[in-house]
């Protein structure tokens, strides 16, 4: 069985809730990631949210709000998302068609170990398996 560990991209990075908007987008720019899941100020294992590119564009920079005074912690919205290490594919694309979410962090003895994105999906999936996942994604239900 194909599970979360065999798709994922390894090496996910926590940004914490009190880190600034444009040090998280230079560690998206460094890592070469569209989004940091947010740990709980001082709390590396407890995540809080998941800050995008987009968020800090959309939620930041078009509001005229200065990336350098407004916190990670201060987009964390919503109950944070995430999947088991051991969790089959199919568990993968359930939590994220449910939740209607394109990046899901993937956990392991309670620690972040790596990232799915729809980039994983395409690597590994069939394309009847991503047209499905990004059928249901997408929609506007």
């Amino acid at each position: 069985m194909t599970t979360a560990k065999d798709i994922m991209h390894n090496g996910a990075q926590w940004i914490p809730a009190h880190e600034t908007l444009d040090r998280a987008a230079q560690m998206m720019r460094d890592h070469k990631v569209g989004a940091l899941p947010i740990s709980a100020n001082g709390e590396q294992d407890r995540m809080v949210g998941i800050l995008t590119d987009r968020d800090i564009v959309v939620g930041c920079v078009a509001m005229g709000r200065d990336p350098s005074k407004v916190t990670a912690g201060e987009l964390a919205q919503g109950t944070p998302r995430w999947i088991d290490a051991d969790a089959g594919v199919e568990a993968v694309l359930q939590e994220m068609q449910e939740h209607q979410i394109r990046r899901l962090p993937v956990i392991e003895n309670k620690k972040l170990i790596g990232m799915i994105s729809e980039a994983d999906l395409a690597q590994h999936l069939s394309e009847e398996q991503i047209a499905g996942w990004a059928e249901k994604v997408y929609s506007r239900s």
